[in-house]
């Protein structure tokens, strides 16, 4: 028996081999949470057979203490038999029936049944998260995806609140101030997407193509509850949904619950997901976040068929879930809502979060290797979604959209309510497309690593190619070439704007290809590979090209070239082939001729981070300065109360360091100095704030009073931050009390910590820890959660040290202590960071 809280792939095997679970009943009796008890009381009833008479096994649960467990109306030896996580079972029968009364435990962590108290008015919200292995928080399970069963959930609470489930429910008052609800039965699905939320919820009903459909959010947020545009969006996604994969939802109710202090951006429990609050706007946002928000909103509903209705056997296929649901919710928005330009968006935002996580030491196949859960957790990574999903992408470009979906519309009728391996997938595929994939999945899904294309280009006295090939590179650690579906786009620069001339889709393959049909073409102004990105790789331009694109990166008419152009520029730099100074150049010229606010805002992102990271630290202050006077000067020409005004006020804010800036962002603040149209509210005023405290133009005080002010959940977390980004050793050492080592701190609250904690302009405070990251963070990673302690390992790594010895200490790190897999990945990849970081400021240096 093991003590830890864990679960192999063997483990999950054999489990699945031996055993078929028929059904769950559930009894949760929540009245305790809003008196602040501990533990709430889960009876747990299990139906299940035993291909084996007469074998052992094991059932999950993590509980404060087991009151009684009955197998086959045999008492169960607790005592003996339950380690806290794991109670044994046995000598099964053939066919079993078993009962457990435990109490399990509230948490603060985000994980299993979360409680969170609002101090707006001291209402208590619960909400369950389970992904990926945290059902048995709640309830005793089998906690694994591949053996499924029907689920009933019966819930005691309050009578003032509102408890939802995964399938409909009704309450039956109580005398004594309470309700039962008793739900329906669901249909077989897997233990980590079941969920129950309870508490006295905001909620708005309405109905769509015989769906009830359902939004609910805490009482204090309800006037900020934009329920016309959420089910506009969730309407549009079942009618594309139903359309693209010709089968009706399946779960019958559809209700989407926006809860406090969530780990993730939203889970996709069947008929019952639930999303980040944040997502419910209190202050002005740009449209950017709502193009955001609803390729959230879309990615949960695809996984109704892409992970509940058809489920990965074991988390291996992870990919099988997100990749999937990533590929087809930016395409329900490109297709089916009013953003129309998702795959700019996706290109510009979730590629780059895969080409950065391929480049790293700890890449990995999208089909990964995964033991055990403790390798899971670190895999809700940029490869895992967006990787996966490009590589989808590209699988369409070379199949053709109508017969991938046809095989996708056979593989839910083969395997609905069953669980399946990439194999099952491949196979509807090819069916339906008449090609080959098994060389395509192991080019693509089974092998790790990222190439990347160049142009090599030959051009005669008279202006045209003479030779034209695409080579193709790959890292010496993971040398694969495969093969690309690619579109090549010749742009031509006329009256100051790059208007696309001549495409070719060709395939492109090995070290180097040549494009045959480009012979004798007259050159472009701009040579660019993978337009309309249909593949996944890193692109590069020719000189000329590049020359170009420096001086008329906004000359294309077009939102996804000019976010390619972007990327492969941003890219450049992270490789330290284009110098940071010239990055910012590029950004400053190029940024006011951009329309699209999520690529303005990416950019003045990213421009900031080349001037804070790979930027020469003798060229930090200047270009922080241009760059400041650009924001300013932006955001006094950008129209009154536009999406434009507000990014560049919050750009402006950030890169503020001299004093005339600083007094302007007090005079924002203030509400001295007002831009026409801006309303400083107060997520504004939060951002006002956090940078007077970093630089130390303000306090305690301000902090205190702004949280007067903001007297809510958001603004505590906000205030958390704001002291921990203080700049004392003082402040520094109290947040790294309660991120690392106070239990108490709630997930929200420690993530706002760590986000505050490490500030470029404090070197000289941060320092002390160094030493004491690497002196904790093992004793850490044993003792905390997993969320939390990645959170810790990942957000408080010395990476802001950019120097040979953070790589040193992190060697000696992993030299001395062997730390388990996941936390080596974790460290291993800081270092990575520090690598590169030094490597582009080498670069810049010669700038």
């Amino acid at each position: 028996m093991t003590t830890q809280n864990n679960l192999t792939r063997d483990e999950a095997r054999a489990r699945a081999a031996l055993l078929e679970v028929t059904d769950y009943r559930v009894d949760l009796d929540l009245c305790g949470a809003i008196s602040g008890a501990a533990t709430f009381r889960s009876t747990t009833t299990i139906r299940f057979a035993c291909r084996t008479p007469g074998a052992d096994s094991f059932v999950d649960l993590t509980a404060d203490r087991i009151r009684a467990a009955t197998l086959n109306g045999s008492p169960v030896d607790v005592a003996a038999g339950f380690d806290g996580h794991r109670l044994r079972l046995a000598g099964l029968a053939a066919d079993n029936e078993l009962r457990v009364d435990a109490d399990c435990v509230y948490n603060r962590t985000g994980e299993g049944l979360h409680r969170f108290t609002d101090p707006v008015d001291d209402a208590v919200y619960l909400y369950s998260q389970f992904e990926t292995f945290d059902a048995h928080r709640m309830y005793a399970c089998f906690d694994q995806p591949d053996l499924k069963a029907s689920f009933q959930f019966n819930v005691t609470a309050p009578q003032s609140w509102t408890v939802v489930s995964n399938y409909p429910g009704r309450p039956d008052p109580r005398g004594n101030a309470t309700s039962h609800w008793t739900f329906e039965p669901t249909a077989r699905i897997s233990s980590y997407v079941t969920a129950v939320v309870a508490g006295p919820y905001h909620f708005v009903r309405d109905e769509h193509d015989g769906i009830e459909l359902g939004l609910f959010c805490r009482a204090s947020l309800a006037e900020h509850l934009d329920a016309e545009e959420l089910f506009t969006l969730t309407k549009q996604g079942f009618d594309f949904f139903h359309d693209a994969f010709g089968r009706r939802y399946p779960f019958g109710k559809y209700d989407q619950l926006f809860v406090p202090e969530f780990n993730a951006g939203a889970m996709e429990n069947v008929g019952c997901v639930t999303f980040l609050e944040d997502y419910v706007f209190r202050s002005k946002v740009t449209d950017s976040a709502y193009e955001r928000r609803a390729e959230t909103l879309l990615h949960e509903m695809a996984h109704m068929w892409f992970g509940n209705l058809v489920t990965m056997r074991w988390w291996d296929d992870l990919w099988l879930n997100e990749s999937f649901a990533s590929y087809v919710s930016v395409l329900a928005q490109v297709v089916a809502t009013r953003f129309a330009s998702g795959w700019t968006t996706f290109a510009n935002l979730e590629k780059s979060w895969a080409y950065r996580q391929d480049q790293l030491p700890s890449t990995h196949p999208i089909a990964a290797d995964i033991v055990d859960i403790e390798a899971v957790l670190v895999n809700f990574d940029g490869i895992t979604y967006a990787k996966g999903a490009s590589a989808l992408k590209q699988l369409v470009a070379y199949v053709g959209h109508d017969p991938f979906f046809a095989g996708l519309r056979n593989y839910f009728e083969r395997f609905a309510y069953q669980n399946t391996a990439l194999a099952d997938l491949l196979e509807q595929l090819e069916a339906a497309s008449g090609r080959e994939l098994t060389g395509w999945s192991k080019e693509w899904l089974e092998t790790a690593g990222l190439n990347t294309l160049r142009p090599q280009l030959d051009v005669g006295p008279d202006g045209t190619f003479t030779a034209f090939t695409v080579v193709q590179e790959a890292p010496e650690e993971h040398p694969t070439l495969r093969t690309h579906r690619i579109a090549i786009g010749l742009y031509d620069l006329t009256g100051g704007r790059l208007v696309r001339r001549t495409r070719i889709e060709t395939d492109v393959s090995g070290a180097a290809t040549g494009i045959p049909q480009l012979i004798g073409v007259p050159r472009p102004s701009l040579v660019l590979l993978n337009d309309d990105d249909l593949t996944y790789a890193k692109i590069r331009l020719d000189e000329h090209s590049l020359g170009t694109l420096l001086e008329h990166i906004g000359g294309f008419e077009d939102s996804l070239p000019r976010a390619l152009c972007w990327g492969a520029a941003w890219d450049m730099t992270r490789d330290a082939e284009l110098a940071a100074s010239d990055y910012v150049g590029l950004v400053l010229s190029g940024i006011g001729a951009e329309d699209d606010i999520g690529l303005v805002q990416s950019l003045q992102r990213l421009g900031l981070t080349a001037i804070n990271l790979y930027a020469a630290p003798e060229h930090r202050e200047p270009l922080l300065t241009r760059f400041a006077a650009a924001a300013r000067a932006s955001m006094l020409a950008a129209e009154p109360a536009g999406d434009h005004q507000l990014a560049w006020v919050r750009a402006f804010a950030s890169a503020a360091t001299s004093p005339a800036d600083l007094d302007l962002v007090e005079d924002l603040l203030a509400g001295r100095e007002l831009l026409p149209g801006l309303v400083v509210d107060a997520e504004l005023r939060w951002h006002l704030l956090r940078r007077l405290v970093v630089i130390g133009r303000a306090g305690d005080v301000e902090i205190d009073a702004e949280l007067a002010r903001d007297a809510t959940a958001a603004g505590a977390r906000h205030a958390a931050g704001a002291r921990a980004a203080r700049p004392s050793g003082e402040a520094k050492a109290e947040a790294w009390r309660l991120a690392v080592d106070d239990e108490t701190v709630p997930n929200a609250i420690q993530s706002a910590i760590i986000g505050g904690f490490a500030q470029i302009e404090q070197p000289d405070v941060l320092r002390p820890f160094v030493e004491r990251y690497f002196a904790e963070v093992g004793r850490m990673w044993e003792q905390r959660p997993g969320e939390m302690a990645q959170n810790v390992a990942v957000g408080l790594y010395p990476g802001l040290f950019i120097e040979p010895a953070t790589i040193e200490r992190s060697d000696r790190f992993l030299r001395e202590t062997d730390p388990p897999p996941a936390l080596r990945r974790l460290i291993l990849e800081g270092r990575a960071g520090v690598v590169r970081v030094l490597n582009g400021r080498s670069r810049d240096a010669r700038c």
